[in-house]
């Protein structure tokens, strides 16, 4: 979701890796240790939590959380806790890094050392405040003046405990007087309009004949303040919670007399604990940080059109997309924007098969094709990864979480075996799990999607026709990356692919391992398979599978013209004994996920989970008489229904409290924080009314908006306007009108893909590609050395260019030279448009409050940059 600026369109996302905790204080108790998780927040909003590790001062997390952020914040913080099972869990430190200070640590594992957490610091939100000093002559003729403190509003105060009842002190303060004031209690609001003012007398009383009455009280001026206190009106015993404060001194008033700006809240310098951050032990994070700031659609036309023809290059080598590739320190890096700028366009698969067929054609050993990390590798990798998401949902979650809940002992090494631990009896736990989870793979050919079975039809169709002696090679080059990079993977580490929220614990750890290295194996062709293994314990479990039928079940060399009787032999009713029918369902997966043509996944009739977890919602009103109350259920999202129940349970014979058929879902809207004073709504528009669910926090309501629009986007009978707030009391609260079935006010907001899983910005992908090709000027440049070097003097190659592949140099030379004009277009309009919105911007503005310090660092560089142009 953009924040949206003039012309501009702000995007900001965070990759994080929590890894481990280490040298945290021992527990005040006889056995010292803890049980301890840690939460990423935004300010003081709770995003994600990691799974409880237990009994640990040092404990290992090994977790990934990646999220699009909707709003502005000012701290990226992360926080310690102990669980408690009697009392509330209790904060044992935070690592706070301010938004300006996240690119010092960018992609780069950093300890943190743990700091204390004190109430009076944890502040978030801002104030708009209007300050006026006048004359007043008083009935005597005396003059005095007065100081109108008004305070407007309040804006992003935290929720605490789950409530904000927020209100204001105004305190006049100085070295020998405290005067205060209160503002009203404004409940169930963490963006309260106020709209009090509030009256103090400045100076005392002087007479007329003064020369000049504010220059003789000038020094008591100068040492008064205006405090703003921002409190929660607590019900606890234990008084109200302390929000934030500002302090703004009187001398402001100089040069006006009446001064007015946004002000973000500060935290209360009460000179508290001044213990050792060491005390508290520290924290290994990798913090991603990125912020896309994206342009209207036309500007990036020229780089766009360039990157989008690169399968049409010949040779592929000289096209942009490939260039990208050459300049990028890591091949990842340029395959991530090229895979979603190529899957937006549909061109994604004669892209991947121009430079997987060029890469062939480079190869020499059939034995070694696609085992490098090219980037043709890292791009087919990247499309599974987005493609086939919910092909492994629907394939492997269900005996990935049988194995995560059922804890059997799996492990098969004689040196790890614990005491009662039987080698045989783990060695068929092990096999069983083996036997299911391949069955299930090579029974899943035909929910693999459509995007992958092009690709891989095309890889075997290049190996093939490369190596035409070796009649194993068409298998090979498919298997390397279903088994191998795709399958194996989401095994070894199933929070990765979400197939599990958490990294799970050792044990099962263990046994996913044993699990991905045996199904690495079954799935790779080699011709010795028991000698891939370095472990002897390996080598002697795979002994269980060195049967034909694995062989026979990932290879079929029938022809393609057989399969149809193959399919009429399983399903004919004929008495075949129960093997052949398992066997031949297995040796079609292969031959399957590489036949083009096949028909879409989508059109499979399976419900695929997509989205599930709980929230808050508001009864709708279907029946006549009841309280219309809000209530936590469990919501269910499929690509057939979104449903909800009482509780997580899924048993057999449970029916959901509620269904709505995704050909009912008309919009997916965000609703206004005033209808209901809460926090990230939604509404889920149906023909007859409104669902209203509350999420957790500020993410996952965007993801559920996200998912609920895209996997309805193709309803026929959408709608294009909505009521962005509820019908309460008789009316729409947004346009007043008085029928529940008055047409929306405000448009909807539309334009996402239809297709589930990808929810891609064509424009945002090519402004990354922009910032990478910007940021690899210099290879660029060097590059069109290394074309013209090579064009002049076709000998042995200069040291420095020899790690650029130039198969053609003049078409090369020629691309290069569009890049970089491409490049240097969009850098002036980036300089443009800092340069006009550093004369717009004004400091102590809503959008700029006093105090954030990102627009301090902002100006500085912007003062430098005009001095130096200067």
């Amino acid at each position: 979701m953009a924040v949206e600026e003039e012309g501009l369109r702000v995007f900001q996302s965070v990759k994080i890796k929590i890894g481990e905790a280490k040298n945290l204080p021992t527990y005040p108790g006889p056995n010292k240790m803890r049980d301890c998780y840690c939460t990423v927040n935004l300010d003081q909003e709770e995003v994600f939590r990691t799974k409880i590790v237990e009994k640990s001062l040092c404990p290992f997390y090994g977790e990934d959380f990646y999220c699009e952020i909707p709003r502005s914040f000012r701290h990226l913080s992360f926080y310690i806790f102990d669980r408690d099972v009697f009392r509330r869990d209790s904060i044992i430190g935070k690592v706070a890094i301010q938004k300006e200070d996240l690119q010092k640590y960018h992609n780069r594992d950093t300890w943190f050392q743990l700091q204390h957490v004190d109430a009076d610091s944890e502040v978030q939100g801002k104030v708009h405040l209007e300050m006026r000093l006048s004359e007043v002559i008083t009935d005597t003729g005396v003059v005095c003046h007065k100081l109108a403190t008004r305070i407007f509003e309040c804006q992003g105060l935290p929720i605490v405990n789950g409530q904000c009842d927020p209100y204001a002190t105004v305190t006049l303060a100085g070295p020998y007087r405290s005067e205060a004031k209160k503002t009203k209690v404004k409940k169930k609001t963490n963006n309260p309009q106020f709209d009090e003012v509030f009256y103090f007398e400045v100076t005392r009383p002087c007479s007329y004949s003064k020369k000049s009455h504010f220059d003789f009280e000038e020094e008591d001026v100068d040492k008064l303040e205006i405090r703003v206190d921002l409190w929660n009106a607590s019900n606890l015993k234990f008084g109200d919670e302390f929000l934030g404060e500002l302090r703004i001194p009187l001398k402001v008033l100089r040069q006006s007399s009446s001064y007015e700006a946004w002000y973000f809240l500060q935290p209360r310098d009460n000179g508290s604990k001044s213990l050792k951050p060491g005390d508290l032990g520290s924290l290994r994070l990798n913090v991603v940080y990125t912020e896309d700031h994206v342009f209207s659609s036309d500007y990036y036309r020229p780089l766009r059109d360039l990157l989008l023809k690169s399968a049409d290059v010949e040779p592929v080598s000289a096209s942009a997309a490939h260039i990208l590739g050459e300049v990028c320190r890591e091949k990842q890096e340029a395959a991530i924007p090229l895979v979603r700028l190529f899957l937006h366009y549909g061109k994604i698969v004669p892209f991947i098969s121009a430079i997987a067929n060029a890469e062939v054609k480079r190869t020499q050993d059939p034995n070694t094709i696609f085992r490098g990390n090219s980037l043709t590798s890292k791009c087919i990798d990247e499309t599974m990864k987005l493609a086939g998401m919910h092909y492994l949902q629907v394939t492997l979650k269900p005996i990935i979480e049988e194995i995560c809940q059922s804890h059997k002992s799996c492990e098969i090494d004689p040196v790890k075996l614990k005491d009662g631990e039987n080698l045989e009896n783990n060695m068929e736990n092990l096999r069983q799990y083996v036997d299911r989870i391949f069955n299930v793979i090579t029974k899943s050919g035909v929910s693999c999607p459509t995007v992958m079975c092009d690709i891989f039809f095309s890889l075997r169709e290049s190996a093939a026709k490369r190596f035409q002696d070796d009649l194993d090679v068409r298998y090979t080059a498919v298997s390397s990356f279903i088994f191998l990079r795709f399958f194996a993977p989401a095994i070894l580490s199933p929070n990765l692919f979400q197939l599990t929220p958490h990294h799970t614990d050792p044990q099962t750890s263990r046994t996913l391992t044993l699990i991905s290295k045996t199904i690495q194996t079954l799935g790779s062709l080699s011709k010795s398979k028991s000698a891939s293994f370095k472990e002897s314990y390996m080598a002697t479990f795979y002994e269980f599978f060195n049967e034909q039928k694995y062989a026979d079940a990932v290879k079929n060399k029938q022809a393609q013209s057989s399969q149809d009787c193959h399919r009429r032999a399983e399903f004919s009713g004929a008495p075949v004994p129960s093997f052949f029918n398992v066997s031949t369902r297995r040796h079609k997966f292969l031959d399957l996920i590489s036949s083009s043509g096949r028909r879409d996944h989508k059109s499979i009739e399976q419900p695929i989970l997509l989205k599930e977890g709980f929230m808050i919602k508001r009864a709708q009103g279907r029946k006549r008489f009841g309280m219309k109350n809000f209530k936590k259920r469990w919501f269910r999202l499929t690509n057939h229904e979104f449903t909800y129940q009482k509780s997580k349970g899924n048993k057999k014979g449970d029916q959901p409290l509620y269904s709505i058929p995704i050909e009912n879902i008309l919009a997916v809207e965000k609703l206004e924080e005033e209808s209901f004073k809460m926090k990230n709504m939604f509404q889920v528009i149906q023909p007859e009314r409104a669902l209203y669910i509350q999420a957790n926090n500020c993410v996952e309501a965007k993801d559920w908006i996200d998912i609920l629009t895209k996997v309805s986007q193709c309803n026929k009978k959408r709608l294009t306007v909505y009521h962005p707030s509820a019908y309460l009391n008789g009316h729409w609260l947004c346009c007043k009108a008085s029928s529940d079935s008055t047409p929306g006010c405000t448009p909807c907001t539309g334009g996402l893909p239809a297709n589930i899983q990808l929810d891609i910005d064509g424009d945002r992908e090519t402004e990354r590609i922009y910032s990478l090709f910007n940021l690899y000027m210099n290879k660029l440049e060097k590059m069109q050395e290394a074309c013209g070097s090579k064009s002049v003097y076709d000998g042995p190659e200069q040291e420095e260019y020899s790690t650029f592949l130039i198969d053609d140099p003049q078409e090369t030379y020629k691309t290069l030279k569009q890049i970089i004009a491409g490049v240097g277009a969009l850098e002036q309009e980036h300089a443009q448009y800092k340069r006009d919105k550093f004369k717009k911007t004004k400091y102590g503005s809503q959008e700029h409050p006093i105090g954030d310090k990102s627009f301090q660092s902002y100006i500085r560089q912007q003062s430098e940059v005009s001095t130096h142009s200067i």
